[in-house]
């Protein structure tokens, strides 16, 4: 461990790492509800940017709450207010400089995701989806608890700590790299493939931070047990850090298959993962509780 991280030694850091490699529990199939699934139907660009859009929101409200303490205005969630379900106080304690300065970055990037997104989808032509009720309280518990980094009982509050923020970033980075990926197959408008495209990039360069981060204070066995539980549910592969997991596969660093590209989800994938259930007719559930907005909202 070198100077930087230093600092990320912490009580934390030992009680996430010792139960590291528990494995991953699948969370259950949840009642079905009404919506619609990507799969059934022919869905639009702009159906495709919006679906893109909840995203973003999740995003942004972890990112913006763990830097400022607040998230995003009402002027750029449609309206809505009050729909973030989080602990009273998400400024997050930053130990160390380096990630302190990125996890800004980061909110900065997601928060201009948001605006350029609302914005593209009214030169389509389209409506921008209002932002979902949205949990980053209950949600993270449950996912700790599935992946066998906690046990029942306990809690796991993302923005208690510097490590604590990490992990949750790890959570979503990785996911919002496949979704873009798979996403670029349901685009039509040259355009708007382009924009996806530039999207994915950025995705991308915050996951391999956050995986850089996590993977070098020793954290490869809880990104195993979470990239093994995301698997479960979106039945799409999924590489933690921890090389010796993997037979030293050097491919288990990066999200990437053997021909040196990121594994792709489809909507209804992504919606396995932040529904925290694996099947169809799933609506709604962890992340979004009420399910997303738009034309695609169930798996």
């Amino acid at each position: 461990m070198n100077d930087r991280m230093a600092n990320a030694e912490t009580t934390d850091t030992r009680r996430w790492l010792g139960r590291a490699g528990a494995g991953a529990l699948a969370f259950g199939a949840l009642s079905a509800m009404g919506g619609k699934s990507a799969r059934a139907q022919s869905i639009t660009d702009a159906d495709v940017l919006n679906f893109a859009l909840n995203l973003e929101y999740l995003e942004a409200e972890y990112y913006l709450r763990a830097v400022t303490g607040a998230g995003l205005p009402s002027n750029l969630t449609g309206g809505s207010t009050g729909n973030v379900l989080a602990p009273a106080n998400t400024l997050v304690p930053f130990q160390t400089t380096a990630i302190a300065y990125w996890a800004q970055r980061i909110a900065n990037d997601e928060l201009a995701h948001v605006t350029f997104l609302r914005r593209a989808l009214v030169a389509e032509s389209g409506t921008p989806v209002a932002e979902p009720q949205i949990d980053l309280e209950i949600s993270f518990t449950t996912l700790a608890v599935a992946a066998g980094l906690i046990t029942a009982g306990q809690t796991f509050n993302p923005f208690a700590s510097e490590l604590d923020f990490l992990i949750g970033a790890y959570i979503f980075e990785d996911v919002g790299v496949t979704a873009y990926a798979g996403a670029a197959a349901l685009l039509t408008d040259p355009a708007n493939i382009a924009y996806s495209a530039s999207i994915l990039a950025v995705e991308a360069e915050h996951a391999g931070l956050i995986r850089s981060y996590v993977a070098e204070i020793g954290g490869g066995g809880v990104t195993n047990a979470i990239s093994a539980l995301r698997q479960s549910l979106s039945g799409v592969q999924d590489n933690g850090t921890d090389l010796s997991a993997s037979g030293g596969n050097p491919f288990s660093f990066a999200n990437c298959d053997y021909n040196g590209q990121v594994f792709r989800r489809t909507p209804q994938e992504v919606l396995n993962i932040v529904y925290g259930a694996s099947g169809s007719g799933v609506a709604a559930g962890l992340f979004f509780p009420a399910g997303v907005n738009g034309a695609v909202t169930m798996t």
